[in-house]
């Protein structure tokens, strides 16, 4: 495992992303993923599957202290009051004393940002929450959040076919990081002929290389889903290889303006 340097944490740079993982499926898939190695875990209050990631990281037998466990406020729940009561909810259902990272999920109320991040300090300074972050933030959404609070991470959609460099300079300029999410790009990498060109020079798949590739850049973590052992165990395999400059190049050029989530209370990304 490879790791991201954040404000003395040391984050593994590859996790699980647990978004629409349910029941036993989620249990067992988390479980799974810790005893393959995985060490870094991402859910969310909207996931509604905080109980069941608990439940898999308890099956697995492994302290708490070796595991990265990320989740997010929903953007109903922002407001001071409500930020302390759904954390301490989110606790319960982890049934962890502490999560390792809390993100405001969507910057829905920017309004009241100050406030949130207040809440959000409140419980870093109880010991709560090891460190503040914030996900879908536009780089100039992210420069007022850093004005505010200690944020350490901009969790945001970013795989091959959309370019994030502004994202990731403004993250970089306050020695923050960025985690990606829907890193495949919901499997549409698979099909992607420089990618697997890219692999077949490797020995890897197209999927890993894409991994491979967001991983290598500085500051930048990625949280894939999977539903198999044989996908989790497929996407750890990306430690023992790694890509040329022009090969990062190539993947780079891939980069249409494609995004895949854009619900309609997201940002005006380009603002």
């Amino acid at each position: 495992m490879e790791y991201v340097s954040v404000h003395g944490a040391r984050v593994p740079s590859l996790g699980l992303g647990t978004w629409e993982l349910e029941g036993e499926q989620c249990r067992r898939v988390v479980a799974d993923a810790i005893e393959l190695g995985y060490r870094h875990l991402d859910t969310a209050q909207a996931y509604g599957n905080e109980e069941q990631v608990g439940a898999g990281i308890r099956a697995a037998a492994v302290d708490r202290g070796e595991l990265w466990v990320t989740t997010k406020v929903w953007i109903r729940s922002l407001a001071p009051d409500d930020v302390r009561r759904t954390t301490e909810e989110s606790l319960r259902r982890l049934g962890s004393d502490y999560v390792d990272l809390l993100l405001i999920h969507w910057p829905v109320a920017m309004d009241i940002l100050d406030a949130t991040l207040a809440a959000m300090t409140a419980l870093r300074d109880e010991g709560k929450v090891r460190h503040l972050g914030v996900s879908n933030f536009t780089p100039s959404q992210f420069e007022r959040a850093v004005g505010l609070a200690p944020v350490v991470c901009n969790q945001v959609e970013y795989h091959p076919f959309l370019d994030q460099r502004e994202v990731i300079a403004a993250a970089r300029k306050h020695d923050a990081m960025v985690t990606a999410y829907s890193p495949l790009a919901r499997g549409k990498v698979t099909a992607d002929p420089v990618l697997a060109e890219v692999g077949q020079a490797h020995g890897k798949s197209a999927v890993q290389v894409a991994l491979r590739w967001l991983v290598e850049q500085d500051g930048v973590s990625a949280v894939p889903k999977a539903s198999s052992r044989g996908h989790l165990e497929a996407n750890l395999a990306i430690f023992d290889f790694v890509l040329t400059g022009a090969q990062h190049e190539r993947i780079a050029g891939l980069a249409r303006g494609e995004r895949l989530i854009d619900p309609p209370f997201a940002p005006d990304w380009d603002a």
